[in-house]
Formats: C-alpha cells, sequence, structure tokens
C-alpha cells in the first residue's frame, strides 16, 4: 500500500471522510438516550425486587411478576438497540477508515466503504425500531398500570 504525496489527495480524503461522522454523532446521542432507559428499567426492577422480599399480599405479588416480566422484555430491546448502535459505530468507523485509506493510497476501498456505509445505517434503522418498540412497551405497562386501578 503506497502512500500518496499529494496533499491534496490528503485533504480531499479527510473531508470524503468526515460526512459519516455525523452519523457517529447521532450514534453516541442515540445510546446515551438508550443507555438512559435501560438504567431506569433496572432501577425499577430493584425496586419491585426489593418489595418482593417483604410483601406477602397475593394481589402485589401478581402484579409485581408481571410488571417484572414486562421490565426484562424492555430491558432485552434497549440492549438489542444498544448492541446495533455499537455494531453501526463500528460499521461507520470502518467506511471513515476505509474512504480515507481509498483516497490517500492505491488501497481500492470503494465496495467495502459502501458495504459498510449501508451495514451501519440499517443498523441505525434497527436500533431506532428497538428504541420505538421499547417506548411503546413502556406506554403500555403504564396503560396497564391505569386499568388496574381502574
Amino acid at each position: 500500500m503506497a502512500f500518496f504525496n499529494d496533499p491534496s489527495s490528503v485533504t480531499h480524503g479527510i473531508q470524503l471522510a468526515v460526512a459519516p461522522v455525523f452519523l457517529l454523532t447521532a450514534v453516541s446521542g442515540m445510546i446515551a438516550a438508550v443507555a438512559g432507559r435501560l438504567a431506569r428499567i433496572i432501577d425499577r426492577a430493584r425496586v419491585l425486587e426489593e418489595r418482593l422480599k417483604v410483601s406477602s399480599d397475593p394481589e402485589f405479588m401478581a402484579d409485581a411478576q408481571l410488571e417484572l416480566s414486562r421490565l426484562r422484555q424492555r430491558g432485552l430491546i434497549a440492549n438489542s438497540s444498544i448492541a446495533s448502535l455499537t455494531l453501526c459505530a463500528f460499521l461507520i468507523g470502518l467506511t471513515i477508515l476505509l474512504l480515507f485509506l481509498g483516497e490517500t493510497t492505491d488501497f481500492q476501498s470503494n465496495r467495502g466503504a459502501i458495504v459498510s456505509f449501508l451495514g451501519g445505517v440499517l443498523c441505525f434503522m434497527l436500533a431506532l425500531g428497538c428504541f420505538l418498540a421499547e417506548t411503546l412497551l413502556s406506554t403500555q405497562i403504564l396503560n396497564f398500570g391505569r386499568r388496574q386501578r381502574a
């Protein structure tokens, strides 16, 4: 792999590789949002588990077990979203690397950059779908609680 000495090709390579960095910014924001939701899910599950240990009310125990099961489901969906976002970030990082190398060396990386970028976008869309599913499920839990009290 030979490096070009032309500064304009290096400059163009940097410009080309910077464009996908904006997607990385969105990915990091999404990871923070989903991680925050996951932390809240875990906190709520811990509170319920502690209350279950000291409760002898069968109705509360049944409701708490149902809520814990839904919290587990939400946690799995949030974990799936974080995994998809992490894979997305890796693929976008690979895209940046391939674009830069393709522009500044004789390394042919166009196909690899296209595949890694599209894979990253697909992972981002999958993560958004998981985020939506987890959000909808959390709203259903709220609605379920209202129906129980009525």
